[in-house]
């Protein structure tokens, strides 16, 4: 080939090569066209271009014909919007946007056919020489081309649903400039949602639902960090900067690693997170959600809906509702909530001197919906539903203590509480539905019987159960003809199908309560079993859809298998819409009564606390591995050990538990359980093994050691969490001549074998490794507990390290006890 054609390939190929590299500057004359270019900031981290959000995903959903110009992670493969300009008024499909610089020196979009304008930057600029360059930190700024410094508009000014690091949120004083997070509409639809989070004059930031109702807010800046926010601090945080003078009032941060890819979102339901990009997973890891519990969102799942941060989906229809658009749910736009399924009567029936023949459903221990109307003259609960019932727009009434509510118009933020629930254990509500939505009259039709086919698993066992059960469910309406319940239907497991009115004999019309259990109450009953009276617990399980999971999960995971640690499932009762189980009666009630309730005149010796952590971890480790299927409890605390007359523990409450065959090592659930308790994998939202009962029940022996939550005050002060319990077991161990006697009760007057202590202080800190994998297996825990192993003294768990600032490693806050993870460093 001759010279000079080598010369000009060259140059042809270098000036193909620089034609095609991505540039961060648009600058008059030089755009971007559709979806094929882009800008990428000089530091390859950020990318500027047009996108349509992937609808591929949804069933619901045909594909979106919007397109948005947005900022984005240049490096994550998986697209996540940082930033949009033109949410509210996208480029609709067939037409074809471009990106340029206006005659005026604005940014602006255009529709490529007609050049007309659909987002402009607006801004007031002094000349029309201008560039448009996305810099390293991700901000999009409109500036002179001769003078960088010269600035007309910045992408900055304008945040959407993510807090950039060295950006501002807050107020400019003087120019009344806002910055403020947005929640985006939807998962593809970029139009600004309901939810913003932002700082008022005042200095407080705040979460806020449709600009009138604040979910969360900061406190005031004490120096470091808000008082409301301690966790702020500690060595893995970023560095944060609060600045309030007579210009501004405005929170930045910087990360410590610029090369990190860390999400700090506000999302579409209201939840603010903070997230990292892990390439090993290829997907974000969130670590940080605030609120913690979805439900505690406001208005999270619309009008006309009960939350339940523990079930799958967390949203569900009241009764007499049906989901308004299940192609926006799916979007996790809930706006419009539920509508109902026949209108109320009000009076319009052919008689109107007879009055409305609408009916009130009942749903308990729920949080009350907002906007509640007191009614004084009501002095009954009767009284109080006829108020209701006297006005047309009256949807729903609740009756307590002399007091009546009543609620007009649609019924928002309704959550169903549990005995775990900070709020207690919630209120009544009665619903108001038009007769024929009554389910009373709705349990007169043909019972169709229970759909068992999820909760059979691959076990024998189970499915033969469930069956019972079934068989049990449709046989509502008949009368049995003998009087004494025992041998009615065992189907050989040694589990009785019991009928609801003898239980409700047995309970004395369930008249002296025990207590609570998830979504249910516990009442003490006497039945007549093999001709002799015996003390039982009857478990009534509330609410039609929680109460039948958790039927289904205690029947099908205790119902089959008997251990001496684990309570005993006697029966069973399925009538209608009925649904109880039966257990044995523990006469020293749980553990946390012993332990925490003053009014408790009982002090657990140390024997007894170390009887008790053997037997657990006995019932455990049953559980994990004794069994056909390895069973996950998922909420071991005090309040599911229950004991009896012996102080011989037994674990209750299995209406989390999670069955898994022994085919597979890892399940994906929803999270579950007990804030205080619960392992990180929970948190992160990583497929979960029984290793998260390892760590609640290392928890738990904290508390045994100590005869206090480890959430208390007592240890939480002032952001303090160097006197948090488990820290001060884990240092006290790789002190020098240091001795464990001091952390025990001081109820116990140093009466403590101090090597049982130390060895269960050393199989605590064990138990709540950050990594499931250093976590020692249930087995294992009854051999050191046994003296049959020894153990080592662990490492100081990272998370606890982490939050004094003495590792970089992984916690992102510590809240009521809980123990937050942040990154896992796993890359």
């Amino acid at each position: 080939m001759p010279l000079l054609h080598v010369v000009v390939l060259l140059g042809l190929l270098s000036l193909q090569a620089s034609c095609s590299a991505a540039t961060d500057t648009v600058s008059p004359g030089n755009g971007l066209v559709g979806s094929s270019s882009r800008l990428v900031s000089n530091n390859s981290k950020f990318a500027l271009g047009f996108f349509k959000p992937d609808s591929t995903p949804f069933r619901h959903t045909t594909s979106n014909p919007n397109t948005y110009l947005g900022i984005w992670f240049n490096k994550v493969p998986k697209l996540t919007p940082l930033w949009s300009a033109n949410g509210d008024s996208p480029v609709v499909d067939p037409s074809s946007p471009e990106l340029a610089i206006s005659g005026d020196g604005n940014l602006v979009i255009l529709d490529q056919a007609t050049k007309s304008v659909i987002w402009s930057t607006r801004a007031i600029t002094t000349t029309n020489d201008t560039v448009a360059v996305l810099l390293n930190d991700g901000n999009l700024v409109l500036r002179s081309s001769s003078n960088s410094s010269d600035v007309f508009w910045q992408s900055f000014d304008y945040p959407t649903d993510h807090f950039f690091a060295g950006a501002k949120i807050g107020w400019n004083k003087v120019t009344g400039l806002d910055r403020r997070l947005v929640s985006r509409k939807s998962l593809i639809d970029q139009a600004p949602g309901l939810y913003t989070l932002g700082f008022e004059r005042d200095g407080v930031g705040r979460l806020v639902w449709n600009s009138t109702v604040e979910i969360v807010s900061t406190g005031q800046w004490t120096g470091q960090y808000f008082s409301l926010v301690p966790e702020m601090i500690g060595a893995v945080m970023p560095t944060f900067k609060f600045v309030n003078n007579d210009q501004e009032v405005y929170l930045t941060y910087t990360l410590h690693n610029n090369t990190r890819m860390v999400l700090t979102k506000l999302g579409v339901s209201g939840q603010a997170f903070v997230g990292v990009w892990m390439d090993g997973l290829q997907d974000w890891l969130i670590h940080y959600r605030q609120p913690v519990h979805q439900c505690d969102t406001y208005a999270t799942c619309g009008p006309f809906t009960v939350c339940n941060d523990t079930a799958d989906p967390i949203c569900s229809c009241m009764k007499g509702f049906s989901i308004s658009s299940p192609k926006d749910w799916e979007l996790e736009d809930r706006r419009d909530g539920c509508m109902r399924n026949t209108p109320l009567d009000c009076g319009s029936g052919d008689d109107k001197t007879a009055g409305p023949t609408d009916k009130f459903y009942a749903v308990q221990r729920v949080r009350l919906p907002h906007g509640a109307e007191t009614v004084q003259a009501a002095t009954s609960g009767d009284h109080c539903s006829q108020v209701c019932l006297g006005s047309c727009s009256c949807t729903a009434y609740s009756y307590w203590e002399g007091g009546c509510s009543v609620w007009h118009g649609k019924l928002t933020n309704v959550k169903q509480q549990s005995d775990g629930s900070d709020d207690g254990n919630g209120e009544m509500l009665y619903i108001r539905l038009a007769a024929k939505d009554d389910p009373s009259a709705a349990r007169k039709k043909k019972n169709s019987g229970i759909d068992i086919g999820a909760a059979i698993g691959s076990s024998a066992a189970v499915f033969g159960l469930m069956v019972l059960a079934l068989i049990i469910c449709r046989r509502k309406g008949k009368r049995f003809a003998r009087s004494r319940i025992p041998g009615i239907a065992q189907g050989g497991i040694g589990v009785t199908a019991f009928r609801y009115a003898d239980l409700q004999r047995a309970t004395k019309n369930f008249s002296e309560k025990l207590g609570g259990g998830s979504f249910g109450s516990v009442f003490k009953g006497y039945l007549n079993l093999s001709d002799l009276f015996t003390l039982v617990a009857v478990k009534r399980l509330d609410g039609n859809h929680q109460g039948e999971k958790q039927f289904r999960a205690e029947v099908s995971s205790i119902g089959i298998i008997q251990h001496i640690n684990l309570v005993k499932l006697i029966g069973f009762c399925c009538e209608g819409d009925k649904r109880m189980l039966v257990y044995e009666y523990m006469p020293k009630h749980s553990l946390d009564v012993l332990l925490f309730k003053k009014a408790s005149d009982i002090v657990l010796a140390w024997n007894l606390r170390y009887q008790i952590a053997v037997g657990v971890a006995r019932g455990l480790a049953y559980l994990h591995t004794g069994c056909r299927d390895c069973i996950i409890h998922c909420d071991i605390k005090p309040e599911n050990i229950l004991l009896d007359a012996s102080f011989v523990p037994k674990i209750a409450d299995f209406g989390m538990a999670k069955v898994l065959g022994r085919e597979f090592s890892h399940v994906i659930t929803t999270m579950r359980g007990t804030i205080g308790y619960l392992a990180p994998e929970w948190i992160s939202g990583e497929a979960v093994t029984s290793k998260v009962d390892v760590y609640s029940y290392g928890m738990v022996l904290f508390e045994l050691i100590s005869g206090r939550r480890n959430s208390s005050q007592v240890y939480l002060e002032d952001g303090d969490y160097s006197e948090f319990f488990p820290l001060q077991v884990a240092r006290r161990l790789h002190q020098s001549g240091e001795t464990v006697g001091s952390l025990v009760d001081a109820n116990l007057h140093g009466k403590a074998d101090l090597g049982e202590v130390e060895r269960v202080c050393k199989v605590a800190c064990w138990c709540i490794q950050e990594s499931e994998l250093d976590r020692p297996a249930m087995a294992e825990v009854v051999q050191f507990l046994e003296g049959l192993s020894e153990v080592d003294v662990p490492s100081v768990p990272r998370l606890l390290n982490a939050i004094t600032g003495g590792s970089p490693a992984s916690v992102y806050y510590l809240d009521s006890g809980e123990l937050v993870l942040s990154d896992k460093q796993s890359e």
